[in-house]
């Protein structure tokens, strides 16, 4: 498997995986992504930035989607019921990560998130913030397994989700 970046001819396979995660999220009963966030702009968008990620297997087939940026974020600006680890400190974001149904349970989002630290690694950047639904255990159960700690409750800035909260994750490496 490889982490690369997402490429115009990826869209459909990266629109198709989101619809799946969509999907998967409403019939679990998570309200994440049931506004029509993330959309073929967002996305596009991820590819034009540069910030957009596909792993793919073995066969050259993709089989998940994420973006990675290392601006910080505006949501994680302000924390409540806690703190992040590290403050002040550069830090990658995690965004819209997402498998490919038949792919789950294979490892293939702890990958991700194992090169995302490798990436971390080689532009000295000391830790790793996500957030997710608190209705998303799967999610955060593979953020503690991969040793991320929840550090509190976020609200989204802007967007479709402007104001939503938010359980936040951080990991120091």
């Amino acid at each position: 498997m490889q982490l690369r970046p997402t490429r115009k001819e990826d869209l459909d396979q990266v629109m198709g995986i989101i619809s799946q995660a969509m999907t998967y999220m409403k019939t679990a009963g998570i309200d994440q992504w049931q506004n029509g966030y993330p959309d073929r702009p967002t996305i596009e968008g991820d590819i034009a930035t540069g910030i957009g990620y596909v792993a793919e297997d073995e066969d050259g087939s993709v089989v998940a989607t994420v973006a990675v940026t290392f601006d910080g974020e505006l949501s994680y600006r302000q924390i409540e019921d806690g703190a992040w680890l590290t403050d002040g400190a550069a830090y990658a974001t995690v965004h819209r990560i997402a498998v490919r149904a038949n792919c789950k349970g294979r490892g293939v989002s702890s990958y991700i998130l194992a090169q995302v630290e490798a990436m971390c690694r080689q532009r000295q950047v000391g830790s790793i913030r996500v957030d997710t639904h608190r209705d998303n255990r799967s999610m955060q159960r593979l953020l503690q397994k991969n040793g991320f700690s929840r550090c509190g409750r976020i609200f989204l800035c802007g967007g479709a989700e402007d104001g939503h909260e938010r359980i936040a994750f951080e990991k120091v490496l």
